[in-house]
């Protein structure tokens, strides 16, 4: 094993409890599978993984490292991703729901419409400075100095996207359960807005987050 037994636990505890703390992406993937069911939940299960690997895996080659030397970087990435949670806030919002009477395994959603879904989880997750800079001063707690630092550096990056994936998943689905057991056009309208509402609060207040110095 490339890290130690020991760090590697301590990190995929620390991970887990990061994680099931809904954060913007985790309130777009619910509601998103509340209004269009499992296949989209899928999409964008598989966008947060993509976004979380590309994120971490640039913390780790870098990026991260320039973000906090760069304040000028910093903001046209943070405000970049503020109005895109805001935009996609406000889509949320203004989206029509449809429940088809047939069951959830039989309906077929628009193939645009999934890649949507997947894009906009995708950019979410990975147009995210802080969680880079996070990640940067995350992983050094856990990296054994007496082994070599790509290997365990790879690991962390694999697991936690391995982790989010799963967290997402488990978030995704438990919604799309649930909107099987709902059904009701006016509570999924609510669920909608409630989502949008929140990730424009989400990308007003990332506007106004400073970086740490």
């Amino acid at each position: 094993m490339p890290v130690s037994p020991e760090h590697f636990a301590a990190f995929v505890l620390a991970s887990v409890i990061l994680l099931v703390i809904p954060g913007p992406t985790i309130i777009m993937v619910i509601t998103q599978a509340l209004a269009h069911g499992r296949k989209v939940a899928l999409a964008s299960v598989v966008g947060v993984g993509l976004g979380d690997l590309l994120a971490t895996s640039l913390s780790i080659a870098g990026a991260g490292a320039l973000l906090a030397a760069s304040a000028s970087l910093f903001q046209a990435l943070k405000f970049v991703g503020a109005a895109y949670l805001i935009w996609i806030g406000y889509k949320m919002w203004r989206a029509p729901v449809t429940l088809p009477d047939m069951s959830d395994a039989d309906v077929v959603e628009a193939p645009a419409k999934t890649a949507t879904i997947f894009r906009d989880s995708f950019l979410i997750t990975a147009l995210n400075p802080k969680g880079i800079l996070f990640f940067v001063a995350f992983v050094p707690q856990f990296i054994d100095p007496a082994l070599p630092y790509t290997p365990q550096a790879a690991t962390y990056v694999l697991s936690f996207t391995a982790l989010g994936i799963l967290n997402a998943a488990v978030f995704a689905f438990a919604a799309a359960g649930a909107r099987q057991t709902i059904r009701r056009p006016q509570v999924m309208k609510i669920a909608m807005r409630s989502g949008g509402s929140l990730l424009m609060m989400a990308g007003v207040a990332a506007a106004f987050t400073r970086r740490a110095s």
